[in-house]
Order: C-alpha cells, then sequence, then structure tokens
C-alpha cells in the first residue's frame, strides 16, 4: 500500500524484539526497524506522516579523538561543523587538522557561549567530552533551548536504565561499541577460511545483532534463491551489497561470492553465512 521498497527487519512489542518473516502481522504500538536506502526512507516517513530532513550543521562538545572522526565524516558529507573544546593547545591542533571545521575554544558548560556559538538554531548536539555528568546535562540544556537532533556520550553503562529515560536524543556507549568490535574480532579469527564477520553491532537494546559479512563461497547458501533457503528462526537476510550497488533482497535474489550482506538475528554466536542455516 506504501509502495516503498523498505524492509521491516525488527519489531519491538511489550519489550520483546522479534525478526518478522513473510506471515508477521504488525501491532498497534509496535515499534519498528527498517532498512531502506535513503531515498526510499525518506518515502517512508513521508507517507507515514513522520517529518525528517536532512542534518546540515552540527555542534560538537569535546575535542577529543572521537570528536576529530565524527567531524572529518560530517565535513566529507558537507554538513557544517563547529567544535567547542576547552583546551587551547587541542584547538590549535584541531584547526589544523579540520581546516574546514569552525574550532571554538572555551568551557561548553558556559550557556551564553553555547547560544552564541548558535546552539539554539543547530541541527544536530553532540556531547562527547570524558564527563557523563556534563554531557548528560549539555544534552537536557540544548533539548530545553532548541530541536537539535541530540547525541550524548556515556561512559558509565551501569545506571543506562536510568539515562534511558532522560529523553537524551541517541545515547551511544563507548564501552558498548568496544565490546562489538572484540566480538567481531574474536568471531572472525576463529573462521579465517570462511565468510567472517566484517562489522557487528548490538541493536534493538541488545536483544538483538546486526552482522555484515564478506561472502565466499559458500555451499547450500551462494547462488541458492533466498527462499529456497532453509533460514533458522528470528533470522532475516536484511541487505545485500554487490558490487556498491545496495539491494533490498526479494524471495528471488541470490548470494553470491563478493557480496557483503547483512544478517538481522536474535541468534547470538553468529560466525560464519552457512550459520544463518538450520542444522540438518
Amino acid at each position: 500500500k506504501l509502495r516503498c521498497d523498505i524492509l521491516v527487519c525488527g519489531v519491538e512489542r511489550e519489550e520483546k524484539v522479534y525478526i518478522p518473516s513473510g506471515n508477521f502481522v504488525l501491532k498497534d504500538q509496535d515499534r519498528i526497524s527498517i532498512i531502506a536506502s535513503p531515498e526510499n526512507s525518506s518515502k517512508f516517513f513521508s507517507k507515514v506522516g513522520i517529518h525528517t530532513q536532512q542534518v546540515k550543521s552540527a555542534l560538537i562538545i569535546g575535542g577529543g579523538t572521537l570528536s576529530y572522526y565524527l567531524a572529518s565524516s560530517l565535513l566529507r558529507m558537507r554538513i557544517k561543523v563547529s567544535i567547542i573544546e576547552i583546551n587551547e593547545e587541542r584547538c590549535e591542533e584541531l584547526s589544523e587538522l579540520l581546516p574546514e571545521a569552525n574550532i571554538v575554544c572555551g568551557d561548553a558548560t558556559d550557556k551564553k557561549l553555547l547560544l552564541e556559538e548558535g546552539l539554539v538554531n543547530a541541527e544536530a548536539f553532540v556531547t562527547l567530552t570524558n564527563f557523563d555528568e556534563e554531557n548528560i546535562l549539555l544534552s537536557l540544556f540544548a533539548k530545553k533551548v532548541s530541536s537539535a537532533k541530540l547525541i550524548t556520550k556515556v561512559n558509565r553503562i551501569s545506571f543506562d536504565d536510568i539515562v534511558e529515560g532522560l529523553d537524551l536524543g541517541s545515547v551511544i556507549y563507548p564501552r558498548y561499541i568496544t565490546a562489538d568490535y572484540i566480538l567481531r574480532y574474536v568471531r572472525a579469527m576463529g573462521n579465517s577460511l570462511g565468510s567472517n564477520v566484517e562489522t557487528l553491532y548490538h541493536i534493538l537494546d541488545g536483544q538483538a545483532e546486526a552482522l555484515e559479512f564478506a561472502v565466499k563461497e559458500t555451499p547450500n547458501v551462494t547462488g541458492v534463491p533466498l527462499s529456497q533457503l532453509d533460514l533458522k528462526d528470528n533470522l532475516l537476510i536484511a541487505c545485500i551489497n554487490r558490487s556498491r550497488q545496495i539491494m533490498i533482497p526479494r524471495g528471488q535474489d541470490t548470494i553470491q561470492p563478493g557480496d557483503t550482506v547483512i544478517v538481522v538475528t536474535t541468534i547470538k554466536g553468529l560466525k560464519d553465512l552457512k550459520d544463518v542455516l538450520k542444522k540438518r
């Protein structure tokens, strides 16, 4: 009915996560996760009445390594970037490393400075200092005075249930990210000949994983239409990247050597693409 090329890859219902199959029926109050190209996701949001717009400017608090890499990526996307950093020496380094960014040397806890640097009109506000309390308070202030997209870094995970109730936008936990990288490395090391896990993310409150596999020749998987694969339950082939062409797969599509494939599942411990199949 919506005529958008999207795929629902996860459903949260009453604190339980489902990986939907073709006969799964959505219910009122379900929260869904989708995979789609940027163009098709925009069409989908428009048709369901969700207003979205591409961010054109970002205000980053803290000038550490994470801020540098984030700013570099945003600048490559032609997004205007301002960074507020309190250390003068680090500000000089950032000015040399990121000549296209606006580097401001000052204390980001100074409300006046934040307002002078355009917080009210900022489209994205990212707090990446080393202090959780500062990041949280700054995001709460930004939420009060602006409509910016909020991204808040929190280092300590022991109070994540409390943090989730503060409406801080997208909260990132470096420890979780580090754990994902370690898991990816361990799984890849144990499978040097197969289709290795290239990327791994815990999603949907850690109840599911999104894994990217680099595909090698895999018996009973490669060259077989997806509709004929005997896939495990609670597992979905969500996306195929073939020669930089992104495909939302259908039943007649096949996985080929050289592809990269994204799998979404609630099953823990997948190490190889062949693990998506039920054991015979």
